[in-house]
């Protein structure tokens, strides 16, 4: 037997120096970290140690040669100067499988083919026939790997990649199933084979088909992961000696039978039952029965499977990507596994597999470190993080319903003050409400500066009677705020405002404006709609408390609706940028003569429909408009349509597709577009005109040039629980002198 053959182990990108670390421990020499893979030298007992030993590499290559590829010619001559009948015995099948092209050989297919022919025409020439060509599972497999102009010629070792350990029965597994190999990546690079020799437990609360407690435990019980492999590429080659592979394999029972003594605590949990039945029959099949725990149960609730004081790991590939399916709350999810790991006391490390940084908001951790890798096609990150001790900190709040006090767990000590305060708010706010008649309203509005968050309280009505819903937007913090910090605050606010509040969790909506790198699906926890109706007044509103960042009904406008409703009788109402149409529901409401909303959304003019429905306001004297507002005004200008009322609430900036080229400011463009509305006034007509712009400045010189007043209204329009906000939005009527 040679002793100096050169090997080449692949694995998965980003975890090359792992895989040399591993092939070290195994004795290996000559370890050389490359793209893709470790290249060492060593005899064929080094190898197979490799192919039976390593977790981490997802095949193991015998390298028989470097070859001139710069075409199909020079290919397949130098495929023919290889001695095939060294490799390949009189009866074994082959297959030949090619990575990579060039110039000359441009199709891997086609090299493959080629080198086939090549193979078995030498084959043929010295022996009188051809052998077998077997795709699944040859005696021999052959690998060509396309470099520039060279070829290099691989015989391989492990035959079937090195993730199918043997224990997951084929057909039977879960969704988008974690590859054995990443799994064992993960837990290595996580320190878990040093925890498991500490006694630490390993945990996975979302554990799947449980691929990664499964070779956790395999880790810990230093079982080699190709012990239950029954086939094996090195095993039709003809220098394969059995003699060495079944000491090899001696030595990895007696290792196992050992390893099973000093087993640590690792568990896997799941809330799928059916996927739980998958787990405990890999588990059974690895002859690991016994020694993992499975529980059926949600993330939230890991405390309760560990003893007091117990540290360990808690691992995890959690949905994401083509594992979304579209019931799937992400969101809900992600805030579960917080609650879960808030709950948790000891010394824990934390790995998770994740394509978006935004998961770091939701747990309000800073990773340790990030690793960039591929699972299968997808792009994800390996983020680690630690869960000290202190992670929590213990507070008591009062709850506004019964006035007791609750002793509650929370990420930020300071986030006592803000539970204290929103009591506070709150009970003078409920009063207000009562006595205002509001249904609807703003209880906190960044009261703390560290907890700049916006509460609004809504109140069902109809199919929502009995309910009332809270909507809790996060302001975005300036830079010179610790971001996990401010992530940290804002998980307790979600968890302090249902308890102050006595609002069920599932009535909670959480909202930011502040977009992540990677999508960060999970920072509007919607995700998905949330229809309630409440009540303005006399009238009825449908609000979309889930999928969208407002809500359907901007409730700093309440006393601007209702001065529209006052200023409507007989009149011709036009409501421009009309949104879910509100204003218009006021001024049907008001006694208006006709109403006109105009949208650029076809979904927001359904939503205004049906609000106006809703309200019993039907007929041709209501109509719905979906138009471009700038465009649509030139037209009604073009042919002298007249209004006697109209409402135009603007955005502040849009660069909309839909408007093609054109850029909307409504600090630049505002002149213009009051004075095209003051052209379509009738005898008499007024404009209200709003927008949010916080430091807007109306034109009101160019617009007196033009014989129009302006009343700024602004303060008389700001409700009671906006007063902390006062340049909330900016309201003026407008008249033609």
């Amino acid at each position: 037997m040679s002793d100096n053959y050169e090997f080449f182990a692949r694995c998965a990108g980003g975890f090359e120096k792992q895989l040399a670390a591993e092939l070290r421990k195994l004795r290996i020499q000559g370890v050389r970290p490359l793209l893709g893979g470790v290249a060492f030298h060593g005899d064929l007992r080094g190898a197979l140690r490799v192919c039976l030993w390593s977790r981490t590499a997802s095949r193991v290559m015998l390298v028989l040669a470097r070859i001139d590829a710069s075409d199909a010619d020079a290919f397949y001559l130098g495929l023919q100067k290889i001695d095939w009948t060294e490799h390949i015995g009189p009866s074994a099948s082959i297959a030949v499988f090619a990575q990579g092209t060039n110039e000359g050989l441009r199709n891997s297919n086609y090299t493959a083919l080629r080198a086939k022919d090549a193979i078995c025409d030498q084959l043929r020439e010295r022996r009188g026939q051809r052998p077998d060509v077997r795709p699944l599972r040859p005696d021999v497999g052959i690998q060509i790997a396309l470099r520039d102009t060279k070829a290099r010629v691989m015989l391989d070792l492990s035959g079937e990649a090195l993730h199918r350990r043997g224990y997951r029965e084929e057909g039977r597994q879960g969704a988008a199933p974690l590859k054995e190999t990443l799994a064992a990546s993960v837990l290595l690079a996580s320190g878990w084979q040093e925890m498991a020799q500490r006694g630490e437990a390993c945990i996975d609360p979302m554990c799947g088909s449980a691929t990664l407690v499964i070779e956790a435990a395999m880790i810990a019980a230093n079982m080699a992961p190709g012990l239950l492999r029954n086939y094996w590429g090195f095993q039709g080659w003809s220098g394969f000696e059995p003699s060495v592979w079944e000491e090899l394999l001696a030595e990895a029972r007696a290792s196992f039978e050992a390893g099973l003594e000093r087993m640590p605590k690792i568990i896997g949990c799941d809330i799928d039952g059916a996927a739980l039945a998958l787990s405990k029959a890999n588990a059974k099949s690895a002859g690991l029965e016994g020694y993992i725990e499975f529980h059926q149960q949600d993330v939230s609730e890991l405390s309760r499977l560990v003893d007091k004081g117990q540290s360990g790991l808690i691992v995890a590939n959690p949905p994401y990507g083509l594992r979304i399916s579209p019931q799937t709350d992400l969101g809900s999810l992600y805030r579960s596994l917080a609650t879960g790991l808030e709950g948790l006391e000891g010394n824990w490390a934390l790995s998770l597999l994740s394509p978006d940084e935004g998961i770091d908001y939701v747990l309000g951790l800073r990773p340790d470190s990030v690793l960039e890798l591929y699972n299968g096609p997808l792009l994800v990150s390996l983020r680690q993080y630690r869960l000290e001790a202190n992670f929590r900190s213990r507070i008591e709040l009062r709850e506004v319903a019964g006035g007791g006090l609750l002793g509650i767990s929370v990420k930020e000590k300071n986030s006592e003050q803000f539970a204290a305060r929103l009591y506070k708010v709150f009970k003078e706010r409920q009063k207000w409400a009562r006595r205002a008649g509001v249904c609807s309203y703003r209880i906190y509005d960044a009261d703390l500066p560290d907890y700049a968050v916006a509460i609004d309280l809504y109140k069902g009505t109809g199919n929502s009677a009995g309910k009332s819903y809270l909507v809790i937007a996060e302001y975005a913090p300036p830079k010179s705020i610790d971001e996990q910090r401010a992530m940290r605050r804002f998980d307790d606010v979600l968890t302090i405002a249902p308890l102050v509040l006595g609002i069920p969790k599932e009535q909670v909506f959480s909202k930011t404006r502040k977009h992540e790198k990677g999508g960060g699906q999970y920072r509007n926890e919607a995700g998905k709609a949330y229809h309630a109706m409440v009540e303005e007044g006399p009238y009825r509103f449908e609000l979309d408390l889930g999928s969208r960042l407002d809500t359907g009904l901007f409730l700093d406008h309440r006393i601007t609706r209702a001065l529209i409703g006052e200023m409507a009788p007989g009149m011709r109402f036009l409501n421009l940028f009309a949104y879910t149409g509100s204003a218009s529901v006021f001024a049907a409401g008001g006694g208006a003569k006709s109403t006109t909303s105009v949208d650029l959304s076809q979904s927001y003019l359904a939503w205004a429909k049906r609000n106006m429905e809703a309200n019993g306001f039907r007929g041709s004297n209501h109509r719905y408009v979906h138009a471009d507002v700038l465009e649509w005004l030139d037209a009604e200008v073009a042919k002298g349509a007249l209004y006697d009322l109209i409402f135009v609430d603007p955005p502040t900036f849009s660069n909309s597709k839909a408007m093609g080229a054109t850029t909307w400011s409504v600090q630049r463009d505002h002149p213009g577009l009051l004075i095209k509305l003051a052209s379509l006034l009738g005898p008499g007509g007024r404009i209200v005109f709003s927008c949010n712009l916080k430091n807007f400045k109306l034109e009101a010189e160019a617009l007196a040039q033009k014989g129009i007043s302006v009343t700024d209204i602004s303060a008389n329009t700001i409700p009671e629980d906006f007063k902390r906000s006062p340049r909330i939005h900016h309201c003026f009527i407008l008249e033609k002198k």
